[in-house]
């Protein structure tokens, strides 16, 4: 066997509860004899329990619960604390940051942490716990492209007194309609068919008349990005 060359090999390391676990051994050539690495993948280790505080955050939490004199115990729980919140300073904008930090610690060490905290522990119930269904509106309307805020809308403007404030909303909700209607038709379409739209949903209380009340254009409604024009480029390229 070559000497510089050193085959793959592998150890058996016993740990203090004194179980085995194999690990591989990959040599690194120096300008002396070789050198062996013990090279730990994350793949091969537990998970973490919050990712985004890393692995050293999460070895000090299991090694905190290793200490049995309790004020060192305490201690070391607040200097943890710190150094989780100097690793997240994002959370120093969020309300109650330390009150969440001191929940995350308690989730890393599974519960079970026996320190004076400043505030109630967490219980695994509550984190597992799923959040309450959101309500969801279950009325099936007949023209849905036009969204739930228009018929909120129409009703708004049937049941408003001032008459120059009413016809000012009812144009704003019949442009608004005429272009969620081009949005998911994606072609013009007739004022006649958004006054009759309009007309059927306000219960006849919204009658416009294509003669005498007009909405805006459809390049009025919709924005449409310019194209740049690269002919300029092309003439300057040729100097």
């Amino acid at each position: 066997m070559n000497d510089n060359m050193q085959e793959l090999e592998l150890k058996r390391k016993i740990d203090m509860n004194g179980s085995t676990e194999k690990q591989e051994i990959y040599p690194i050539h120096t300008k002396g004899f070789p050198e062996y690495l013990d090279i730990h993948y994350n793949t091969n280790l537990e998970p973490l329990k919050i990712p985004e505080y890393g692995r050293m955050i999460q070895q000090m939490v299991d090694y905190l619960k290793t200490v049995d004199d309790r004020e060192k115990r305490n201690h070391l729980a607040r200097e943890i604390i710190r150094l989780m919140g100097l690793k997240n300073k994002h959370l120093r904008d969020v309300p109650d940051m330390e009150h969440k930090l001191w929940d995350h610690l308690f989730v890393m060490a599974d519960f079970d942490l026996d320190v004076d905290a400043p505030y109630p522990k967490p219980v695994p119930e509550a984190l597992h716990a799923k959040p309450p269904r959101l309500p969801y509106p279950q009325k099936g309307y007949k023209y849905r492209y036009y969204g739930q805020i228009i018929y909120e809308l129409i009703r708004a403007a049937v049941e408003m007194d001032d008459p120059e404030k009413r016809e000012a909303l009812i144009m704003i909700i019949a442009n608004h309609m005429k272009k969620n209607y081009i949005k998911w038709n994606r072609e013009s379409v007739d004022d006649a068919i958004i006054f009759r739209h309009l007309y059927e949903l306000s219960g006849g209380k919204i009658d416009l008349k294509p003669g005498t009340d007009e909405l805006l254009k459809k390049e009025q409604l919709i924005y449409q990005k310019r194209k740049k024009s690269h002919h300029k480029n092309r003439r300057n390229n040729r100097r």
